[in-house]
């Protein structure tokens, strides 16, 4: 005798509204001093947490520019904030996604030319040309805690 198991059908995911944030706490440290191992592994865990909230979404094509923008917006913060804790978040809402990056010590990022050499310095950079090239727009809270793009979907 064979049973089989009927599931009802999953229904899509919303595109119109779908919201996410975690946070994760970093060492503090020093500019001078060496990124800590599980900090720097909070990158690659933020990355693929964005690729599969866009799939989750049916927004798996925008997966490497987002995937790319969220590296560096959760990198600059890891770097140079100087806090312990690091909110990430993705909100798709009114045709928008919009990816936020807070950390818990004002200042403001800036876009600032890196020598040919550099190994760093380029990210904002980065950044605010994606975020061009998609037609979105990006800025940094008042206070400097959070920077943020909003894509068009």
């Amino acid at each position: 005798m064979t049973t089989t198991a009927v599931r009802p059908p999953l229904s899509a995911p919303s595109r119109e509204e779908d919201s996410m944030s975690t946070c994760f706490a970093i060492a503090r440290r020093k500019d001078s001093e060496g990124l800590p191992p599980e900090d720097a592994s909070r990158v690659g865990v933020m990355r693929r947490l964005a690729r599969a909230r866009l799939k989750y979404c049916g927004l798996h094509k925008m997966s490497d520019d987002v995937a790319l923008i969220v590296s560096e917006l959760v990198t600059n913060a890891i770097l140079h904030s100087g806090g312990t804790q690091i909110t990430f978040g993705m909100t798709v809402r009114g045709g928008f996604l919009r990816i936020s990056v807070h950390d818990e010590v004002p200042g403001r990022p800036e876009i600032c030319p890196a020598n040919g050499d550099a190994e760093t310095g380029r990210g904002l950079y980065l950044v605010a040309s994606l975020v061009d090239a998609r037609h979105g727009t990006w800025g940094i809270s008042e206070a400097g805690a959070t920077i943020w793009c909003s894509l068009p979907l």
